[in-house]
């Protein structure tokens, strides 16, 4: 297993060890026998060690008591989940392809910590809604790192104390483990031991971010408790230095040649990583569209260190002060990025449209563009919208173009609406920083006339690549949407009848056309953000896999992500896979290739783009949280966004969500109301329902929790704030 088998994947390396696992010569071995018996190299146990954790997470093999591997029992009750810990001392376990989590009651945890890859046996006769089960075994442990404060309580020793609320337990940490921290620090301690039921887990720190009060601190602590990669090898910059040379002849041969075309690339102002272009020209009755991108595969050959390391990645991360990339810079903001006046290297969709929007004929090519000019979101809205005399001036020879983009985007838009393209027009935050990181201003980043004409654009590329080659029927990643399961779409239905809504559907199913016609009914009503809010938690989650099964959203039957290789690695994955069909080179061999390796691809894909969300939401509410922090007492009005049995939720209009808690609620004894989903007070009858516009004051945060806490004010609050 040394550096010669590099090029062969991960599931090759695991067939053998699973049959030497199955040979009767066996006996139960630790990581370093195996490694002898496998002449594995010292370089590459860490190779050794990462595999035997991926078959211990599938259950394909499990440690005894004396930490040896052995062969998994297979087994109907074999149900192998990760387990989700609760600050309360219980727990849950998600297990893949079950549709609810078990529920681990206290005692039946079994020294299980937050993320571990678990065992578990089904408790027969347990109450509860919930299906309970306990741990009998622990597969392998989650989370080697957390991310904490350190607390030096004693000179021989100190805790850290979990930035991640669910776990419960402080880590102890002696002195000579403590790598000089002092109280205060934010560290990132390594689990040594993972404690009993009466004794704390133990570990050691690798990492000192800084004082909890730092700048950028906040930040790092997520990017570090979310175990995000930050800094690139020596090796995967060489490769990328190496790679990035200018396009020369030898690229551009027996590519189509497109440098003549009129094309733009239309971005944010910041945006470095242009990764499409678009063109657009019209003859007679048709539209011709161009949807041009960065062929990123020409310079990240597969199983190349660059090609692991993306894929590792899953994704590019954009947080709230920094953009941690799935590809070295000197590729996502130079050779693959779309830059104006420069010969570039990209895969073509070029499409025939009609004067419905329909796609009459297509061609995905090879080819070499060079962009005209890059335009930004707001310049193309200043000329679309607003008519600004001296931007038209600016850009005078591609206006027309403009023009007929926006009238292209709109058939597009309409034809979606037609076929029930659900369209969640939220408004995103967008959050500015001073220089030390603190936010300084927090406002709804609308989407406008320009930011629309790219989405249509890339949407129908996609919808066109993946219905390209489902028809060709070789192996391919899909963005799939799965149907919203039918007591989510009760739940909702149940919901909107009290605001007089209803919502049709059909043998437990409902169409995403009923889901868009209640999304059109209520917009500009006081409910809209919450029904909408609502309607999106009721969906599942969109993913990739390889099988074609459909977006709901959407209401498409063909939908992949093939417009953004250099920041999503299922795009940079087809893109290679295009180019091989293209070429003429998917023989058999090829086709058995991917129909082995897609899989996996697909789910650590979704998985590695959960994480960044996940990453992304946190620093956005600890921004959110740190904004507040310096505003309380302020006096702002809100619309309620949920209402639970401990508090009402309240939404202001920079997106910023706040509690009031139910016991601060004045005047009343208050208590929810489940069937008319209302706080309602018991002696007065006073109700706060969602969608009402109230007023609050800002009472309290918490950074640790990320928790901003509001209370009702008083009328003479109100007073002095309208006299103020």
């Amino acid at each position: 297993m040394g550096k010669k088998e590099n090029d062969k994947s991960n599931d090759k390396r695991k067939k053998i060890i699973l049959e030497l696992m199955e040979q009767e010569f066996y006996v139960p071995m630790k990581e370093k026998e195996l490694a002898v018996m496998l002449q594995v190299s010292k370089e590459d146990r860490d190779e050794l060690n990462r595999i035997m954790n991926e078959l211990l997470a599938e259950g394909k093999v499990s440690l005894t008591k004396k930490g040896k591997f052995i062969r998994a029992k297979r087994s109907e009750d074999n149900l192998v989940g990760t387990f989700i810990s609760h600050p309360k001392g219980f727990g849950f376990v998600e297990i893949e392809g079950r549709e609810e989590d078990l529920y681990i009651p206290e005692g039946f945890i079994n020294g299980a910590f937050h993320k571990d890859t678990v065992r578990v046996a089904l408790l027969s006769g347990k109450g509860g809604k919930r299906q309970e089960a306990q741990v009998v075994e622990i597969v392998a442990r989650g989370m080697k790192q957390i991310v904490g404060i350190f607390d030096k309580s004693n000179k021989n020793f100190g805790f850290v104390v979990a930035d991640n609320t669910k776990i419960s337990k402080d880590i102890f940490v002696p002195t000579e483990r403590s790598k000089g921290a002092v109280t205060g620090h934010k560290v990132v301690c390594e689990i040594t031991d993972y404690g009993k039921e009466n004794r704390k887990p133990e570990g050691k720190i690798v990492e000192i971010l800084g004082h909890v009060n730092d700048p950028g601190v906040d930040i790092m602590s997520i990017v570090r408790g979310y175990e995000l990669p930050v800094e690139f090898s020596e090796k995967v910059l060489h490769q990328a230095e190496n790679v990035a040379k200018d396009v020369s002849e030898a690229d551009m041969a027996g590519r189509t040649d497109l440098r003549n075309v009129q094309m733009v690339t239309i971005d944010g102002e910041d945006a470095k990583d242009l990764d499409d272009a678009v063109s657009l020209t019209k003859e007679g009755e048709y539209y011709k569209l161009g949807v041009h991108i960065a062929d990123v595969t020409n310079y990240v050959q597969e199983n190349s260190a660059l090609d692991w390391e993306a894929k590792t990645r899953g994704t590019s991360v954009y947080l709230v002060d920094r953009v941690i990339p799935m590809l070295p810079h000197t590729l996502s903001n130079g050779i693959c990025s779309l830059n104006a006046g420069v010969e570039r290297l990209a895969l073509s969709c070029l499409m025939t449209l009609d004067s419905k929007g329909e796609v009459v004929g297509h061609d995905i090519v090879e080819s070499v563009i060079r962009v005209d000019r890059r335009m930004s979101y707001t310049s193309v809205k200043k000329i679309l919208e607003d008519k600004d005399e001296n931007e038209i001036r600016e850009y005078e020879e591609l206006v027309p173009m403009f023009e007929m983009m926006k009238e292209l985007a709109a058939l597009l838009r309409e034809k979606r609406r037609k076929r029930g393209s659900i369209d969640f027009d939220f408004p995103e935050t967008k959050i500015i920083l001073d220089k030390g990181g603190h936010p300084i201003d927090i406002k709804p980043y609308d989407r406008n006339v320009a930011t629309k004409i790219i989405e249509d654009f890339m949407l129908i590329a996609n919808e066109t690549v993946a219905q390209h080659f489902y028809w060709m029927e070789l192996p391919f990643v899909y963005r799939t949407h799965d149907n919203p399961d039918s007591e989510k779409v009760e739940k909702l239905a149940t919901f909107i009848r009290n605001f007089g809504y209803t919502l049709k559907s059909k043998q437990d199913e409902v169409h995403p056309k009923e889901l868009q016609k209640l999304l059109a009914k209520i917009e500009d009503t006081p409910e809209e953000a919450l029904i909408s809010r609502l309607t999106l938690r009721s969906m599942k989650q969109a993913k990739y896999t390889v099988d074609c099964s459909g977006h709901f959203g959407l209401a498409c039957q063909y939908y992949c992500h093939f417009t953004s290789p250099i920041r999503r690695y299922p795009d940079l994955q087809i893109h290679r896979i295009i180019k091989e069909q293209l070429r003429g080179r998917m023989n058999e061999k090829r086709i058995g290739h991917y129909q082995e390796i897609l899989p996996e691809v697909a789910k650590h894909s979704s998985e590695m783009e959960r994480r960044a969300d996940e990453a992304e939401r946190e620093t956005d509410k600890l921004k959110k949280v740190e904004y507040m922090e310096e505003r309380i007492g302020n006096i702002y009005e809100g619309v309620i966004s949920s209402i639970t049995a401990w508090g009402v939720y309240v939404e202001l209009e920079n997106t910023i969500e706040g509690m009031v808690h139910v016991s601060m609620l004045p005047g009343d004894y208050f208590y929810y109301d489940e069937q008319s989903y209302e706080m309602v007070g018991q002696a007065t009858d006073k109700r706060y329902k969602l969608g009402e516009r109230i007023k609050v004051r800002v009472n309290a945060t918490d950074k640790i929790a990320r928790t901003i806490d509001f209370v009702i004010p008083e009328e003479w609050e109100l007073e002095e704030e309208q006299e103020g």
